[in-house]
């Protein structure tokens, strides 16, 4: 089971954060700047973090080099994501 989410990202912030729901794309913020991959990396590591499930299951798939971004989570269905992210 593999659950896709839109993200808008701020890289660059004074911490990393999920800031809530920006209408369908979740908004976050992180401290690291968006080169050679960097942004992408801490992103994936944030949504880890507040999802309780490995880095290795957050996947940057679309938008490597923008600020907006898709990304898969591997092993949680979209309820599960929304739920954990909600609280």
């Amino acid at each position: 089971m593999t659950t896709r989410l839109e993200v808008k990202v701020s890289p660059g912030a004074s911490r990393n954060a999920i800031q809530g729901w920006l209408g369908d794309a979740l908004k976050l913020s992180v401290t690291a700047a968006p080169e050679r991959g960097k942004a992408n990396a801490a992103v994936a590591a944030l949504l880890a973090a507040a999802l309780g499930v490995p880095a290795s299951a957050v996947t940057v798939v679309a938008g490597h080099g923008a600020t907006r971004k898709r990304v898969e989570i591997a092993g949680l269905s979209a309820e599960v994501v929304r739920a954990r992210l909600a609280g």
